[in-house]
């Protein structure tokens, strides 16, 4: 689908950060092997009679948009290797409605290009939304987490290692009394400063992570090592255990090999310990990282301010600490008598054979109370007729408890899309407006004028009752101005 056919590039799926595999109730027979990711290359145009099925595992990472936000308010535009359009996409709230019971609602809507897409007739944008059920009574288990904190030298640039000790003394404040935490620090050498110890024993933890201070060279297969050993000894039945990696992602020293390390997140993953990773610096390790985090059934987020650092830590940790869903998938089979040519915007590294849809021995994601997932496609139609079904949407989950499978599903039509994009709901504006912001910065030849969707953004902006999308608006006009 060139540009003269589709126009611009495509659209795609926290800071509503997910919970991860390995709570109360996971079962150990989980295999440790990679995930089972489709190799093909990226997520192109595809023909629904050669290729109608879209099959991905769900990716609530966000990384790649904190990190562009903070290299582009810095003044440059980020490395386009680390844009991803679905965490530039699933920054951001959603307002799809709630399943009465677990797992999840599955909601669908679309609209027609902006005229600034500059597509033909028949291309649409078709927004696919998965959200889970909110925490009412917090009743979940107690937490068991081992922070794994970097204090290479390369920390001691501020907004680094000083970001981390305010976020950790202010969770120690918020967590239960009942729950645990231990600290591991790594630079050369990897060492405990405290071993599994209750949330009730607070100054014994403040002093430990008082004792964080930047040192030596960056020997991250050493600190996960020695994080999942204090984790694996502190691990208790029935509450949320996970290891959080805090790093710039700059391994260089010892086993600096990311397979090596990958195998020993994954072995570990499989045993009820999931990994979360939370990215600082203005140097940043964003592959390796987001690889972890992958590996370890876990998420990767990216924080730059103190403020952000403590909204990770004090308001969205806790609530991912009981799971909603495991492994969950999505496939999207069109038909090819509505739909001549498809396109799912990112999730290039997300991409599932289409038959391992059903195949549970199959890493998917994890996901949490109250979260939504969202995933952009570009659609051309064969026609008009408002009653032809465009696709039928189904996501796959276990039962977090019993590991039971279960599955919802959602047909959409051509009148769900044809409606035009002024009158489009105001979040899926805002998600394609971030969605093609993170196109431009990839580059290549499907991208829309940073000034056209400047003012989209800000029209956008003065309509919603949330700072970040006004945020957005700014990053927009910033990006255009440093292209």
């Amino acid at each position: 689908m060139k540009r003269t056919i589709i126009g611009a590039a495509a659209v795609a799926a926290l800071l509503a950060l997910t919970a991860c595999g390995g709570g109360a109730g996971s079962s150990t027979g989980r295999e440790a092997s990679a995930p089972n990711y489709s190799q093909r290359e990226g997520s192109g145009e595809r023909d629904p009679l050669d290729d109608p099925q879209s099959t991905f595992a769900v990716d609530v990472d966000t990384a790649s948009y904190g990190y562009a936000r903070r290299v582009i308010q810095d003044g440059d535009l980020p490395d386009p290797t680390m844009v991803r359009p679905e965490e530039f996409v699933n920054a951001f709230d959603q307002d799809y409605p709630e399943p009465r019971g677990g797992g999840f609602a599955v909601f669908a809507d679309g609209a027609r290009p902006p005229a600034a897409h500059r597509a033909e007739g028949d291309v649409r944008i078709m927004r696919v939304g998965l959200q889970t059920r909110s925490e009412t009574d917090f009743r979940r288990p107690d937490a068991s987490l081992t922070f794994v904190v970097d204090v290479s030298g390369s920390m001691a640039e501020p907004g680094r290692l000083d970001l981390v000790r305010d976020a950790l003394h202010t969770l120690v404040d918020q967590l239960r009394p009942t729950d645990s935490v231990a600290i591991v620090s790594f630079s050369d050498k990897a060492r405990v400063l405290r071993e599994m110890t209750r949330v009730s024993e607070k100054a014994d933890l403040r002093r430990a992570i008082d004792r964080l201070r930047p040192e030596g060279s960056t020997n991250l297969g050493a600190g996960l090592k020695l994080g999942y050993r204090v984790a694996r000894d502190g691990f208790r039945e029935g509450t949320s255990n996970r290891v959080i990696v805090l790093s710039d992602g700059l391994a260089n020293t010892g086993d600096t090999d990311s397979d090596s390390i990958l195998r020993r997140v994954r072995e570990e993953a499989a045993k009820e310990i999931a990994l979360l990773g939370v990215g600082v610096g203005s140097d940043y390790g964003d592959a390796l990282m987001e690889q972890l985090a992958d590996g370890g059934d876990g998420f990767a987020v990216y924080v730059s301010e103190p403020e952000q650092a403590r909204d990770v830590f004090v308001n969205r940790l806790p609530a991912t600490l009981e799971v909603r869903a495991l492994d969950a998938k999505v496939q999207v089979t069109f038909d090819s008598k509505a739909v001549r040519e498809y396109r799912l915007i990112g999730y290039e590294n997300r991409a599932v054979a289409d038959e391992d849809f059903r195949n549970d021995k199959v890493d998917g994601g994890e996901v949490g109370p109250g979260h939504s997932v969202t995933a952009l496609y570009e659609v051309r139609l064969t026609g008009e007729d408002p009653r032809a079904e465009v696709a039928t949407v189904r996501v796959r989950w276990l039962d977090p408890g019993n590991r039971s499978p279960a599955e919802a599903s959602h047909r959409i039509t051509v009148a769900d899309l044809d409606q035009g994009f002024e009158e489009a709901a105001p979040r899926l504006t805002v998600d394609y407006v971030a969605a093609y912001l993170a196109e431009t910065l990839r580059g290549g030849d499907q991208v829309i004028p940073l000034e056209d969707l400047r003012r989209i953004a800000d029209r956008i902006a003065d309509r919603a009752a949330d700072p970040a999308v006004g945020e957005l608006a700014d990053l927009v006009a910033r990006a255009e101005e440093l292209r």
